[in-house]
């Protein structure tokens, strides 16, 4: 399979490092707003010159425009590709199969027993996801941060560098937690 990394920023190029670390094929960056060596162009041509059977697509747009990160990510479904989903060979998965289309889970994280990372999530290097918890569609969660057992963190959040989400807690969709907080919100 070859990859293309919808966007050409830093977390795109992050993305290009991890591929390129586990021996992937990049084929190029998806960039609708400016052209470069590296460029292989806009979403709109790499419908017409990439077919879905030979390129998945990550989601390479980055937490300063998460709603612009979801458009694509519909897009990319739209126009019948598939959105790669990542695990680091030094992640620690309980069960992949509770890893949904598009996510994509860095080095030493951890996703515990019954925890589900939803569609087009992230979890940044050292993230602990611990039992029976969720993080919904679109979701940042930084280095080193910590989801307690059994709480559900909402669509299109972002979760600072070593911030703790206590356990039992519910997390509103579109939520921005600090680094280095303790985020107790409501309890379920």
């Amino acid at each position: 399979m070859n990859y293309l990394i919808y966007g050409s920023n830093d977390f795109a190029l992050v993305l290009k490092d991890f591929l390129e670390l586990h021996e992937m094929r990049f084929s190029g960056f998806i960039n609708d707003f400016r052209a470069d060596d590296m460029i292989v162009g806009p979403f709109a041509d790499v419908i017409d010159r990439y077919h879905p059977s030979d390129h998945e697509i990550v989601l390479g747009i980055g937490y300063k425009n998460l709603r612009g990160r979801l458009d694509a990510f519909k897009r990319i479904k739209s126009a019948g590709f598939k959105v790669a989903t990542l695990i680091h060979r030094n992640a620690y998965v309980r069960n992949p199969a509770n890893i949904h289309e598009g996510a994509i889970v860095m080095a030493n994280a951890t996703v515990d027993f019954n925890a589900v990372i939803c569609k087009a999530a992230v979890l940044w290097p050292g993230v602990v996801v611990n039992h029976d918890s969720r993080i919904s569609k679109n979701t940042f969660i930084s280095p080193s941060a910590t989801i307690c057992g059994f709480a559900n963190v909402g669509e299109s959040c972002f979760v600072g560098a070593g911030a703790v989400v206590a356990d039992h807690v519910d997390v509103p969709d579109g939520t921005f937690i600090k680094a280095a907080t303790v985020y107790r919100g409501a309890k379920h």
